[in-house]
């Protein structure tokens, strides 16, 4: 239940970090710390995902 919360979280980061990004110029200082942003928000996604099916794999070698 837990990682459904911080997934939510991490996505709703990646949205407001999408909607800072500056297309026309993304090398403007707040364009670099919207798009570390987005980076960061991706990994942390990819990390939960891979934590709650490593968490269903434990509980079926358990069952």
């Amino acid at each position: 239940m837990k990682n459904y919360i911080f997934i939510i979280l991490a996505i709703a980061l990646l949205i407001f970090n999408i909607s800072k990004l500056d297309f026309e110029n993304i090398y403007s200082n707040d364009s670099q710390v919207a798009l570390i942003g987005v980076l960061a928000c991706s990994c942390a996604i990819i990390l939960l995902v891979i934590l709650h099916l490593s968490k269903k794999i434990k509980e079926k070698i358990k069952s």
